[in-house]
């Protein structure tokens, strides 16, 4: 990428912001080295990652990544003979413990390796090593300091060394004690590493040792008491094995690192890759950025996208695309108005997303991958090489017609600016036909109305503005392709005082032509307006009604689960009911068969009939059962079961209109509908036959009077209780 692109841009602000996210030194220098690459499936692997990282932030919070310095050199000095020094061995230890806390940071579900591949792929290539760390962390206690527990020797040296010093503290306490006057002060000390007392010049002489210093007023010397020389010879011995050991321990360790060396290279390579994606993943939160979709087309479409170094609370949202009906874009407006921001804005969210970082747009955005991005933005004026800013400009622009290609991305700020504007004009629009007639991607910002009409009537090429509210003087930073701006120079004048004389004057010296083309403007903004106006109601007329949808999908779907609970429930019921009066109605019938006093007989047969009828209208299915009726073709003599009451007998009558009829049940005439009852088959009725025969049996074992009173009875009564008394006579 052309290196000035990257410096106008502020790509390298993007880089520092991420290397401040990164955990380790070898994650900033990963991010400090961070180019735009033109390979798609490279590019699209890195993006991909950093998805993948910052929806495991959003899941699983950020990963246990701790420093991460660079070993290899410290471990390769092993196979020289060298060893490794305690602090390298404690980085050491720490990156194999952030080994081992990362591979359980997700876990090892199948569903996270499905959610998540290449994140968790590199996670489970990581390879811990517990010896290793379980020995550094029990040797090693600081940069500066070794355990005791790391070798015996070691504890038995140090124990000895704490003896000796013990005993040559207390034999100098004791000659401090007996020559208090011959002190400088009542202290002890060290010089040389040997322990030493302050004694008064004058009394040097009444002190046998040996002299290790002077004060630097000469007022005090530092005597070694011969009575303690043999016993700090002793103590610096010890010493110089304690370091002995220590190397040998250093050694040991050093050695069980560098046999490991192939397992710590890979662990420190992948951590430093990690910390890297993730830093961009956490920068990707930061801006609410999105994975876009990617091309080699040339064809980029921004939704919302904002600068990401501007604040987010503030910036204003640009859609912008380009690529697909139109390959050069021409963006006029007032200054100050957002221009400048769009064209740094698009090349610098194309160099983010062509470095795998995530960009801040809306879902759904598409980029395109250029080979280089070349830009002519800003004051450029030399004050080394005494250039003017038109000279500036134009040095630039040859730089990029020279080196151009044809999948590049050119951006230029107020193309053809700082010299004669009819000149200007002229240059830009034969600028802007080189890169045109090569199709190669370019946006230009200008205040020229040539630029305007060549955009108008040239094909591939589009207009483009950004909005400036006259009201309030001041610019919405909103950008809309396929207009062009006005520059609005007389009514922001008047709007600020100017005489409408002198604006009236001005507009008298204004051509025809031009007066006439920015009427037309005028125009095409006015309708603009209203048209984005009705789209804005459209929209919000489709949003109520896609509400008012899905309210009455939801009442829909709330009304059928309630009918049929309504339904299940009255099925329920019914059923219920419809058992009980079947279950009644049977021990009704039961009792029947069996009653001597034939009043009763007549007043329990009735309750039947009537309970029965009315249960049976409430419960049974009357559709299933006109349809039995009908299909049974039902007849006089007929043997039927009463459905309800589970009793069988004969049609002894014709049905009425309503289709009752009465079927004889033994001894008894029972009046029911068609609708129950039920024709049964030969079989059926033989059985029928044998139970009231056996019902009758049971009867004839009865005492029957020899005679029956039929007085004060009506026919029909007299009817049944003679057939009765007839039947039991049997």
């Amino acid at each position: 990428m052309d290196k000035k692109t990257l410096n106008t841009l502020e790509y390298n602000e993007i880089k520092n912001k991420i290397e401040k996210f990164c955990k380790s030194k070898l994650g900033k220098s990963i991010a400090n080295k961070l180019e735009p690459m033109i390979d798609e499936d490279e590019i699209r692997q890195s993006l991909d990652e950093t998805y993948e990282a910052m929806s495991m932030i959003y899941k699983f919070s950020n990963p246990p990544i701790y420093e991460i310095i660079n070993v290899k050199a410290s471990i390769m000095h092993v196979s020289k003979g060298g060893y490794i020094v305690p602090e390298v061995l404690l980085k050491i230890g720490q990156i194999l413990s952030s080994v081992h806390d990362i591979k359980r940071y997700a876990g090892e579900s199948d569903e996270n390796h499905e959610n998540y591949p290449m994140i968790m792929a590199m996670m489970d290539s990581l390879m811990e090593e517990p010896d290793v760390v379980a020995t550094i962390n029990n040797a090693i206690i600081s940069e500066d300091e070794i355990s005791d527990n790391a070798s015996r020797n070691l504890a038995r040296i140090r124990q000895t060394k704490r003896q000796k010093t013990e005993n040559i503290r207390d034999k100098i306490n004791s000659i401090l004690s007996s020559n208090d006057q011959a002190l400088q002060e009542n202290i002890v000390t060290m010089r040389d590493d040997r322990y030493v007392i302050p004694v008064k010049v004058s009394h040097k002489s009444s002190f046998k040792g040996i002299v290790h210093d002077h004060s630097s007023s000469g007022q005090t010397v530092y005597i070694e008491p011969m009575e303690v020389v043999e016993l700090n010879n002793e103590l610096r011995m010890l010493e110089a094995e304690e370091r002995e050991e220590i190397i040998r321990i250093l050694k040991e360790i050093s050695d069980r690192v560098y046999d490991a060396k192939d397992s710590i290279f890979v662990d420190q390579d992948v951590l430093s890759r990690l910390d890297f994606i993730f830093a961009k993943a956490k920068y990707a939160i930061e801006i609410d950025a999105t994975n876009p979709k990617l091309n080699t087309n040339g064809y980029f479409n921004f939704k919302n996208a904002r600068h990401p170094l501007l604040d987010k609370k503030k910036v204003v949202p640009i859609s912008i695309y380009l690529g697909d009906d139109y390959n050069t874009l021409v963006i006029t407006g007032p200054n100050t108005g957002g221009k400048t921001v769009t064209l740094k804005t698009v090349g610098l969210i194309t160099l983010m997303a062509q470095s795998g970082i995530l960009i801040p747009v809306d879902e759904n955005s598409e980029v395109a991958i250029f080979d280089n991005i070349f830009t002519d933005i800003g004051d450029e004026q030399s004050i080394e090489q005494s250039l003017s800013t038109f000279s500036a400009h134009m040095k630039n622009i040859v730089h990029i017609v020279n080196n151009i290609t044809f999948n590049s991305l050119v951006l230029f700020d107020e193309l053809g600016a700082g010299t004669d504007p009819t000149e200007g004009a002229a240059l830009a629009i034969a600028i802007l036909r080189i890169f045109l007639d090569k199709s190669i991607r370019t946006i230009a910002t200008t205040h020229y109305s040539q630029l305007k009409i060549f955009a108008l009537t040239e094909k591939y090429v589009k207009n483009g503005s950004v909005e400036f509210d006259v009201n309030t003087l001041s610019p919405t930073y909103k950008l809309r392709i396929g207009i062009p701006g006005k520059s609005n120079a007389f009514e922001i004048s008047r709007r600020l005082g100017l005489d409408d004389d002198i604006i009236n004057n001005a507009k008298e010296i204004l051509s025809q032509e031009d007066k006439d083309f920015e009427d037309v403007l005028s125009d095409i903004e006015s309708e603009k307006k209203q048209i984005d106006e009705d789209k804005k109601r459209q929209l919000e007329l489709k949003e109520d009604l896609l509400k008012l949808r899905d309210r009455y999908e939801k009442e829909l779907e709330k009304t059928k689960l309630e009918k049929e609970r309504i339904i299940n429930e009255a099925k329920e019921n019914a059923n219920e009911i419809y058992m009980q009066a079947k279950e009644e109605s049977r021990e009704l019938i039961n009792k029947l068969k069996f009653l001597e006093k034939e009043s009763d007989a007549r007043t329990v047969a009735n309750d039947v009939e009537s309970k029965f009828n009315k249960r049976i209208k409430k419960s049974y299915n009357k559709k299933l059962l006109n349809e039995t009726s009908k299909k049974q073709n039902l007849q006089l003599g007929d043997e039927v079961e009463i459905l309800g009451i589970d009793q069988q007998g004969t049609i002894v009558t014709e049905p009425d209109k309503k289709g009752d009829l009465l079927v004889q049940v033994g001894i008894l005439k029972i009046k029911a509908n068609v609708k129950n009852l039920k024709k049964i088959k030969e079989q059926e009725v033989i059985q029928s036959s044998k139970s009231i025969k056996s019902i009758i049996k049971n009867k004839a074992n009865s005492d029957i009077k020899s005679e029956i009173d039929l007085r004060g009875k009506n026919i029909e009564e007299a009817i049944y209780e003679l057939d009765k008394y007839i039947d039991d006579c049997v």
